[in-house]
């Protein structure tokens, strides 16, 4: 009997291809109608197998069955992918009776000539469930209201015309990234689509299947596992239009350049070995930029745990986990925060280094910084960096990606605007890649900057900005665009080219920008923020994640107003 591990890679390549073989065909006959059909259908198969997703991911991050932590899991996997599988089945029930995409969403004004696109509230539960937090697409300089109404809605506006096939190169470290990779390719590119697994996610493999069998029983998606030489295969084949990965910038240039000195020269000569299209979503090295501000006791731990939170989500494995926190030189609060910030990155619950490689890149971090290097009490592999010289354009941490539990620490002077001004100008010209940037900021210090601020935000180069919100949030939002900031090339690559999600499937985003409260429910409320949120399920240090999280998959399914006090309590009680 032949098992998978006995075909070679071109045959595997070759067995998927052929199964859809009239994936194309198949996908161009069903309207959207149909197509919003399929994604309830997904949705349904999503919730109901979310325990078996949720268990599967558990055993591969090497988390305990009874732990909060399983809140992250319930989140950033069918959580996301119901709510998206919703948000993108309203958009094609309103292409397929010929109304507008973007249906009655108002559109804003935005800094530099630019249109915001609202993501967030979507509805009422919305506005219940994240209250305080919003966020809006903004799109290019110069696009028009007219422009963008009529090109929303990419590949699904016309069914029919539909452009081959993607491959998709999924992630190894979220596992909503690559169902939602696929459905992105299916409605925004109008393309069948090939899913090959990270190694890394295998286990996952009877679980998505279930999920993505109405896709893959009509005909348009296959799944396959494999390592880099069965994705090799089948970029390579001539039966791919164009290729989606989600990785690291070493990856997308092995894949677009070739390795070794074949891939050097390739790229000096400009010719790449990959010829056809690819969008990327690569990662980088993502800043938090501490606004200095007069803060409280509990206001300067509460954005310590949730700065921690950006770096220890997921075990640091995050593509946009806050690796460098920029702070004022000049603020007299700012030791009172590191304190904070290595408490509670040093008290936030312990788990594996788990991703592959990480505790190599750990004790890297450590080699490199002999003399500035914390390692974290009670926290294994935990390390804080600091300061490091912010004119230092060679320092590793502002230029690899660590993907694991190592956050840096650098300081800049002035104060208010002028120090934010500073912090931009270091996250765009020194650090590495454009995916996330977070802003931590309190309402009276943004007051005092009016304007300015908001023209501050214009001239942060990132494909998702978080003021008070983790971008992390962004990703999380449907109808919010996630993707590097626009204007890079395959040779330099950084944080990928193109975008996925938004449901609206807009043209010509540039970033979303999410906004939260500065302090949780009900401190937010005593010093007139109008927000109930608590502290959010996704921080690390949630005790109550885990039923919250699953108690927000069973909601997203199938929302009703009698389910929602049982969500608050526990959202409280965390």
């Amino acid at each position: 009997m032949t098992t998978e591990t006995d075909r070679s890679p071109r045959r595997i390549a070759d067995e998927a291809l052929a199964r859809l073989s009239t994936g194309e065909a198949v996908w161009a006959r069903t309207d959207n109608a149909r197509r919003r059909d399929l994604l309830a259908r997904l949705g349904d198969l999503a919730a109901e197998h979310a325990v078996e997703w949720v268990e599967t991911a558990a055993r591969i991050k090497g988390l305990d069955a009874a732990s909060p932590l399983l809140g992250e899991e319930w989140i950033s996997g069918p959580w996301a992918v119901v709510g998206y599988a919703r948000a993108l089945g309203k958009t094609l029930d309103r292409l397929s009776r010929g109304q507008d995409a973007l249906g009655t969403t108002r559109l804003r004004r935005a800094p530099g000539g630019r249109l915001a696109v609202p993501a967030l509230p979507a509805n009422g539960y919305d506005r219940l469930l994240l209250s305080g937090f919003s966020a809006d697409v903004w799109l290019e300089p110069g696009v028009t209201e007219t422009e963008a109404r009529a090109s929303a809605g990419l590949g699904a506006r016309n069914t029919e015309e539909t452009d081959g096939t993607t491959l998709v190169l999924g992630a190894g470290n979220i596992f909503s990234i690559a169902p939602m990779d696929v459905l992105y390719a299916l409605h925004a590119d109008n393309r069948a689509a090939v899913l090959k697994l990270n190694p890394v996610t295998d286990p996952l493999l009877p679980v998505l299947r279930k999920i993505l069998a109405p896709y893959v029983e009509l005909g348009v998606v296959e799944i396959v596992c494999g390592g880099a030489d069965v994705g090799s295969a089948l970029a390579d084949d001539d039966r791919i239009t164009a290729v989606h990965m989600t990785g690291s910038e070493r990856t997308h240039d092995a894949i677009v350049w070739g390795t070794g000195a074949s891939g050097d020269e390739a790229r000096a000569a400009g010719t790449p070995r990959l010829t056809k299209p690819i969008t990327s979503e690569l990662g980088g090295v993502s800043p938090a930029i501490v606004v200095p501000g007069r803060w409280s006791r509990a206001d300067l731990e509460f954005q310590a745990r949730h700065v921690a939170t950006q770096r220890l989500h997921n075990a640091g494995a995050n593509c946009i986990a806050t690796q460098v926190v920029v702070v004022s030189a000049d603020w007299d609060q700012k030791d009172a925060f590191l304190d904070a910030l290595r408490r509670a990155l040093a008290d936030a619950p312990h788990r594996p280094v788990w991703y592959p490689g990480g505790e190599d890149r750990v004790a890297a971090a450590r080699e490199q910084h002999p003399d500035r290097c914390t390692a974290l009490g009670g926290a294994p592999g935990r390390v804080l960096l600091g300061p490091l010289d912010p004119a230092d354009r060679d320092e590793p941490a502002y230029t690899s990606e660590y993907f694991a539990p190592v956050v840096a620490v650098t300081e800049l002077p002035g104060l208010g605007a002028d120090f934010l001004r500073g912090a931009v100008v270091h996250a765009n010209d020194v650090l590495r890649g454009t995916l996330g940037a977070n802003i931590v900021i309190d309402p009276a210090t943004r007051s005092r900057m009016g304007e300015e601020f908001e023209t501050l935000l214009a001239d942060l180069r990132y494909g998702t900005i978080g003021v008070n919100a983790w971008t992390g949030v962004g990703y999380l939002t449907p109808y919010a665009s996630w993707g590097a900031f626009p204007g890079h090339t395959l040779d330099d690559v950084q944080s990928g080219i193109g975008v996925v999600h938004n449901a609206f499937l807009l043209d010509r985003a540039e970033r979303t920008v999410v906004r939260g409260p500065f302090r949780p429910s009900p401190r937010s409320l005593l010093h007139g923020e109008w927000s109930l949120s608590p502290k959010p399920p996704w921080f690390v240090d949630n005790r109550t994640a885990a039923t919250t999280g699953r108690r927000l998959v069973s909601f997203q399914s199938r929302p009703r107003i009698s389910t929602l006090p049982g969500i608050f309590a526990s959202a409280l009680r965390g």
